[in-house]
């Protein structure tokens, strides 16, 4: 089989050894030599991480046949981030193991697909939970008399003229019509278009 090992610490001053000590022991006692390692030193809050990264990288070109941790929480940052991982893994085939948790859907674990169908079955409660919340959120918002969508930019004729004969910098156009750069820049290619039709 082909293993990958995911460490992870939150600070320089903490060390991933003990984990990849535990995690090489459990390959050695099951006979997995295939071993390629990632590893993170960085808060389990942020988003990117590069050492997780580069895994799940490996993942999606089914590259590794498990994904073994120390602990679920060195994986995932949060519950509906770990549900993501989970599913991104189910999806491509491959099994995940945590050695400290006795989590282990492997193939040559019995039990295996039924813990992976438990951590589905959180991982799509997690989903929906997030979604009711959203759908609640959208209802309430618009109650309250909130315009949901991409604000459509209004001109006066006076902005309009302005951008119709613009013949100077993006950045002066912007700063005139109180938008952003990319907006303003926006606007006098479709002038141009315009002109050119």
């Amino acid at each position: 089989m082909k293993i990958a090992l995911y460490y992870r610490v939150s600070t320089e001053d903490q060390t991933n050894e003990p984990q990849r000590i535990e995690l090489l022991d459990h390959c050695r006692r099951r006979g997995w030599d295939r071993i390629t390692e990632f590893s993170d030193v960085i808060s389990g809050a942020k988003t990117a991480r590069i050492g997780l990264d580069a895994l799940m990288k490996g993942v999606r070109k089914h590259q590794f046949d498990a994904v073994l941790v120390a602990k679920l929480d060195r994986l995932g940052r949060s519950l509906p981030h770990l549900a993501q991982i989970v599913a991104e893994l189910d999806t491509n085939g491959v099994a995940l193991v945590a050695t400290s948790q006795g989590i282990d859907t492997t193939h040559q674990n019995p039990a295996g697909r039924l813990q992976m169908h438990v951590l589905m079955a959180v991982a799509e409660f997690e989903r929906e939970i997030i979604r009711e919340r959203t759908k609640a959120g959208l209802v309430a918002a618009i109650a309250r008399g909130k315009k949901l969508g991409r604000r459509r930019l209004g001109w006066t004729p006076e902005q309009a003229a302005t951008i119709a004969c613009w013949q100077g910098t993006v950045a002066g156009l912007a700063g005139a019509l109180g938008c952003s750069a990319g907006t303003a820049h926006s606007l006098l290619r479709k002038n141009q278009k315009a002109l050119t039709a």
